[in-house]
């Protein structure tokens, strides 16, 4: 007997939980420190918006909402390392990285509160979509990656998908489609624990998520998703490469999401509370924290002005949703086809007449 083949699947950290470094090799960007203080301020400004967006939902003025507490690091080190020219095709919890792509908190509010005119994005005019089915979007990001290969354009595509989404047929088909045409795009594992309800000790028989790269012939690399230099430096790492050409990667992000799967679960149902605990001993934002503090980069002056700063901001972003004109209800004829095929005209047209006569019923925001 002969082995054919070897693999092995490398992890990547260099803070630990209390923000010290452990490794006398961080990336060169560790020594940047306003880099770091923006890293910082934006991992805390999309935990301002969560919970805003969750008051908004618990007093019905928003739709369900997902939130990315505890897993701040994910979305915010990788949309840190993309450049304007490269496409988001997000999934339900990919706030972070739409925001730091140029998305708006309000379009973001609008989409969630059920107004599909949150969708057409003023500035990341590419990026998709937030994606609600599990998966799909995995398969829409290589779709995009082929047309910027078959282009010959240096732009990169990333993808993120819990890790219960990689259970799915789409998100293998995925994976292979980009492995055999070598397409140039970044696969982003949200590794949070729980599948809603489901953990990962009844979700995979694999050690690591990361591993599921192996089969479609792609690197996957398994990095602390709590840890920002580790996020960042790996993402940097695969989104250059897929704009160079060199294919697709797939990484891992192991985190812990501290809140409900959504605004409608309660996680207390399922989790043990000690398990918990121990998440926000790991949790991002603080280890962020000290690790500047500890370079004398950010003090309690700096805290304050930063949550005074982010809070005018997230209101403002309120404000705009709340004043947002509601949408008419023959939009979901509108914008459903560039021209409305006959049959479906009889239908709008009788919407139409419905809302003439009752003027005061229909419309969102």
């Amino acid at each position: 007997m002969s082995t054919v083949a070897k693999f092995e699947i490398e992890y990547r950290q260099y803070l630990d939980e209390s923000g010290k470094p452990i490794s006398k090799n961080l990336p060169a960007f560790a020594k940047d420190k306003e880099l770091l203080r923006k890293l910082y301020k934006d991992m805390c400004l999309l935990r301002a918006f969560d919970a805003k967006a969750y008051a908004l939902q618990r007093t019905g003025n928003m739709g369900t909402y997902p939130a990315s507490l505890g897993q701040e690091a994910i979305g915010i080190g990788y949309g840190s390392a993309l450049t304007p020219d490269d496409v988001v095709i997000p999934y339900y919890r990919s706030t972070g990285g739409l925001i730091q792509h140029g998305v708006s908190m309000t379009e973001i509010l609008l989409y969630w509160g059920g107004d599909e005119r949150g969708s057409d994005f003023k500035n990341a005019r590419q990026d998709f979509p937030i994606a609600v089915p599990i998966a799909t979007q995995c398969l829409h990001a290589t779709g995009v990656a082929t047309a910027i290969k078959y282009r010959g354009e240096k732009r990169a595509v990333v993808t993120e998908i819990g890790e219960g989404g990689t259970s799915k047929g789409d998100f293998y088909e995925a994976l292979n489609v980009a492995g055999i045409w070598n397409l140039g795009v970044v696969f982003i594992v949200n590794n949070n624990q729980w599948a809603i309800s489901v953990p990962s000790s009844i979700q995979t028989a694999c050690q690591t998520y990361a591993q599921k790269a192996i089969a479609a012939g792609i690197e996957g690399i398994r990095v602390d998703g709590n840890d920002m230099l580790a996020m960042r430096e790996v993402a940097e790492y695969a989104l250059n490469k897929a704009r160079e050409g060199r294919g697709p990667t797939l990484i891992e992000a192991v985190s812990y999401r501290l809140c409900d799967h959504t605004t409608a679960d309660d996680a207390s149902r399922y989790r043990p509370k000690e398990e918990v605990e121990c998440g926000w001993k790991a949790e991002p934002v603080l280890r962020l924290r000290k690790y500047l503090e500890s370079l004398k980069a950010w003090n309690d002056k700096d805290e304050e002005a930063m949550n005074a700063e982010n809070g005018t901001a997230v209101e403002a972003a309120v404000a705009a949703y709340r004043a947002q004109a509601k949408a008419a209800p023959t939009d979901m004829f509108d914008y459903l086809y560039a021209t409305l095929p006959e049959k479906t005209k009889a239908q709008r047209e009788e919407l139409a007449a419905i809302v003439a006569a009752n003027p005061n019923a229909g419309g969102h925001h």
